[in-house]
């Protein structure tokens, strides 16, 4: 059987397990967005051009697919889900440091296969551990929650690095070195604070076949393979912020107000998916994210700029975690690891070349174009999700509810 932190509840509803795994959460995304909201222009002050930077972040991406479709598949096998957060989280902590000694762009490179390696052992077993501890059902509201612990991080991350940018301009190393502190946290978090949610021996998933998983979910991951193939790299959305004229020292602050509009609506976004399908949500991020694109392409002023970045924070809080809820209800329990971590996967292989592709566009044709192939693919992709919702023949959300309670 599997343990308790399914039925303890905790604040608002939340178990102790989804409150504590959202601040670790919170904890490694400061970290990682001190770093990350800086990045891109650290890159081209050291030499790199618009396709190297591309193309370290599409490869620091694939690099952590592969991983989260093994690291899902044995935690599901072994029936556990900590010590690959604990090992995942912790290569992040270790790596971002290291970040203060880096002199090339090939060393970023280096760095990041690295840390997003961690990631990739974390993410599925985590996402895992999240829909086998949400409270009757409600897996929309329980990785809502996660998504806005996240973005939480993301507000406080940029924060500490334009504070830091504006006491010692252009000191990269100085905030990445101290970037690592809240990371090192969120690591004392799994080890004192997060539980096991073990299952049975028989409810383990010991082999892998592809045909153990339903039809419904492989359409799926066909309408998100289209959809991320025009999601490249948010680099590129702060490199066109800095090109229409806001400067670097505030490039944090801008995308930070994508973050504070994410925190706001992820929950009630999560929430009103398990009420009314979460496909309908998800349609209608796909066409907000086409229309946020569609502005990156055409617009040539800071204060569209800043009011697209709002809008993109939409977007998120209409996807991110919602696609992942959708995965763990099509899925059966037992392979819910699996299942996140081939999602996960996909995402991860499809940003290499997505992020090539419009790396190469902005290098080669001009700025607009990669935002325009994106916002073409967001509109196909929520097209698709259109007839995948039309022809939906599972249980509504109560429906699910129960199946999950039974």
């Amino acid at each position: 059987m599997i343990s308790s932190p399914r039925k303890a509840k905790s604040t608002s509803g939340f178990s102790r397990n989804l409150l504590l795994t959202g601040l670790t959460s919170f904890l490694t995304d400061t970290s990682v967005k001190m770093v990350y909201s800086v990045m891109p222009m650290f890159l081209l002050s050291i030499g790199a051009s618009k396709t190297s930077l591309s193309l370290i972040e599409g490869i620091a991406e694939s690099t952590a697919a592969l991983v989260k479709t093994l690291s899902g598949f044995w935690s599901d096998r072994i029936g556990r889900n900590k010590p690959f957060m604990l090992v995942g989280y912790g290569i992040t902590a270790l790596i971002i440091p290291l970040y203060a000694l880096v002199v090339s762009p090939v060393q970023v490179l280096l760095l990041r296969f690295i840390e997003r390696f961690g990631k990739g052992v974390r993410t599925a077993p985590r996402d895992s551990l999240i829909a086998g501890s949400v409270i009757n059902g409600e897996t929309g509201k329980g990785f809502g929650l996660q998504k806005a612990m996240d973005n939480s991080g993301a507000i406080v991350g940029p924060l500490a690095a334009f504070a830091l940018l504006y006491l010692f301009p252009a000191d990269y190393r100085r905030l990445f070195f101290l970037a690592g502190i809240p990371s090192l946290l969120g690591i004392l978090v799994i080890l004192f604070g997060i539980r096991e949610a073990k299952k049975g021996s028989d409810q383990l998933f010991k082999k892998f076949r592809f045909r153990d998983f339903p039809g419904r979910f492989y359409l799926f991951l066909a309408i998100i393979f289209i959809f991320t193939l025009g999601n490249s790299t948010d680099a590129l959305l702060m490199v066109k912020a800095n090109e229409v004229g806001v400067k670097v020292a505030f490039i944090p602050l801008v995308y930070l107000v994508t973050s504070i509009v994410s925190v706001a609506l992820a929950i009630p976004l999560g929430s009103l998916s398990d009420r009314i399908g979460k496909e309908k949500i998800l349609i209608a991020g796909f066409l907000i994210y086409a229309l946020v694109y569609f502005g990156f392409g055409i617009t040539r002023s800071v204060s569209a700029i800043i009011g697209l970045f709002a809008l993109y924070g939409l977007y998120s809080a209409a996807t991110d975690g919602i696609q992942k809820a959708l995965v763990s209800d099509i899925i059966d329990k037992n392979k819910q690891g699996t299942g996140l971590g081939l999602y996960n996967a996909l995402i991860g292989f499809t940003l290499l070349p997505a992020s090539l592709i419009a790396g190469a566009l902005y290098d080669r044709v001009n700025s607009s174009i990669p935002f325009y192939f994106g916002a073409v693919m967001a509109l196909l992709a929520a097209v698709l999700m259109f007839f995948f919702c039309r022809s939906r023949n599972h249980p509504s959300p109560a429906g699910v509810v129960e199946r999950r309670r039974s």
